[in-house]
């Protein structure tokens, strides 16, 4: 079964965006992986993360539960308690976002609920771009 790469880039634009390309299987035997990298980019002093999912093959329950544990160290507490009070209008983290899921990938995040607090771009640039506005 094919592990998971992750590779970290850092994007300067009007905010600084730590982009991790994930490729491969993201499941229970991979997803401390990315909780440790995500972990070790916040301690670095990331505040925006983006997640590149255009080379991801595999999404699991394990998998989803290590983006859970990633959008969780990238919300502010206040943030948190917004989500918490489940206001009419759903919340859309502007610290972490996802890009270029291949639609199984995509099904996979819409059904399970992810879409509603994280958004989620086709494209890379356009991902990066958004933290900006």
């Amino acid at each position: 079964m094919s592990e998971l790469t992750i590779t970290v880039s850092q994007i300067q634009g009007d905010v600084a965006v730590t982009v991790l390309h994930l490729q491969g299987h993201l499941h229970g035997a991979t997803e401390q992986d990315l909780v440790d990298q995500a972990r070790q980019a916040r301690e670095d002093g990331a505040t925006h993360l983006l997640l590149d999912l255009s080379k991801l093959e595999v999404l699991s329950s394990a998998g989803l539960r290590g983006i859970q544990s990633v959008f969780r160290l990238f919300t502010p507490p206040t943030d948190a308690q917004t989500i918490r009070q489940h206001d009419d209008e759903p919340y859309k983290s502007p610290y972490m976002k996802m890009a270029s899921p291949d639609p199984q990938i995509y099904y996979i995040l819409n059904i399970t609920g992810f879409l509603q607090n994280i958004l989620i771009y086709n494209d890379l640039d356009e991902a990066i771009r958004s933290f900006g506005s």
